[in-house]
């Protein structure tokens, strides 16, 4: 099976959705976090032919002074950024590969991020891990949950 027909089975994955929540909780507290806020900002397409793109930001971000942002204003925007894109595989009924083939964190280029997912009517849920956390390396379990919008 290719990795095109294998994206096919995943058809309900296919839309754009929008970032409701991100939940992330410490493996080894059980302490619960949000780490972009009650209101993050966030997209994830997944299209027919098995490809997809993430861009997830804190929902209370702070624009640059200036168009052009400080180091400091770049390294607080760069920290609550997660970005990138490459192909899906759909490889069981609630599980999904995104092969990363770019990334706002080059540690994740060119690797496999494992998710489980489920989608109910218009609302998908991810879960990440327990895996490193990209910020601070600790292992987490991540919950994000999206809105269809198309």
């Amino acid at each position: 099976m290719t990795d095109r027909d294998a994206a096919r089975l995943g058809m309900p994955l296919v839309s754009t959705w929008r970032l409701e929540s991100h939940k992330q909780e410490d493996m080894e507290t059980g302490e619960i976090t949000y780490p972009r806020g009650p209101n993050p900002r966030g997209l994830v397409t997944y299209t027919d032919d098995g490809r997809f793109s993430i861009l997830n930001v804190p929902g209370e971000r702070e624009a640059p002074k200036g168009l052009a942002p400080t180091d400091a204003e770049a390294l607080a925007l760069f920290k609550g950024l997660t970005a990138y894109a490459g192909s899906y595989v759909v490889t069981g009924e609630d599980t999904l590969i995104h092969r990363t083939e770019i990334s706002w964190n080059e540690a994740w280029a060119n690797t496999d991020q494992p998710r489980r997912f489920k989608v109910d009517g218009d609302t998908l849920t991810l879960i990440a891990g327990p895996s490193n956390n990209p910020w601070d390396g600790r292992i987490v379990r991540a919950t994000l949950t999206w809105k269809r919008i198309t």
